[in-house]
């Protein structure tokens, strides 16, 4: 059966599949199928067999650890059209991360025997897929700079300029619960409430019920120990 042209022209702009032409696109879709999950499902399991590699067609998803006293850490965010868990397509190995569905979510996915056997016929998707690990690997060296060097207090700051953007929009706390933010950092709510405690009677964020509004940024930017050009765009 010929799949949806719609599904074959949003595989067209993942970097795997972006030279390819229409008709081996429509091998590749045809090689995984298509799944949904509503939202907060888990998507599949850290430890667990390996479930083969999804691109996010629709919705949200984030990508968790669990610490060592069972805190969830959100290590990334997927959104259309992104990969994830393609880790476990090249070493048949367990799922390294939880996968939640935040937002109602459509998936394409492929087993690591498929994916084997498309690498077979298509290598220019293992090129592709280098490309991609590289970048995730560079993300995965900053957070570890964030744990390593940074406290609680400075990666709460940070967090709140990177959403904020700098001060010119507010955080709303309905998109952002305090244990969602909590989880960015990698730390528990209880931590992240006394930092904003400490900002807040520093007059550098106003938090109300609803949003989390930065006043200061410059002061952020100190206990971030971040230089401002790193947020110009």
């Amino acid at each position: 059966m010929q799949p949806p042209f719609n599904l074959v022209e949003s595989l067209g702009r993942v970097e795997h599949f972006r030279r390819l032409p229409e008709a081996d696109r429509a091998a590749i879709v045809n090689a995984g199928q298509t799944r949904s999950f509503p939202a907060g499902a888990i998507i599949y399991r850290e430890g667990e067999t390996g479930a083969g590699m999804f691109v996010l067609l629709a919705g949200h998803v984030h990508l968790q650890k669990l610490g060592p006293q069972g805190q969830q850490s959100i290590v990334a965010e997927i959104e259309p059209v992104i990969m994830f868990n393609e880790v476990t397509v090249l070493d048949s190995g367990a799922n390294l991360t939880t996968a939640v569905a935040v937002q109602a979510c459509v998936t394409w996915n492929i087993s690591h025997a498929n994916f084997q056997a498309l690498l077979q016929r298509y290598p220019m998707i293992g090129l592709g897929l280098l490309r991609v690990l590289a970048a995730r690997t560079r993300n995965l060296l900053a957070q570890y700079e964030d744990l390593s060097f940074r406290s609680v207090l400075a990666r709460t700051a940070k967090l709140l300029l990177d959403l904020s953007e700098r001060g010119a929009r507010p955080i709303h706390r309905k998109e952002y619960p305090n244990a969602d933010l909590a989880a960015r950092i990698s730390t528990v709510p209880e931590a992240l409430s006394r930092s904003l405690q400490v900002f807040r009677k520093n007059g550098d964020i106003t938090c109300t019920r609803a949003t989390i509004t930065v006043n200061q940024p410059e002061t952020l930017e100190k206990f971030a120990q971040v230089e401002r050009t790193l947020f110009k765009g």
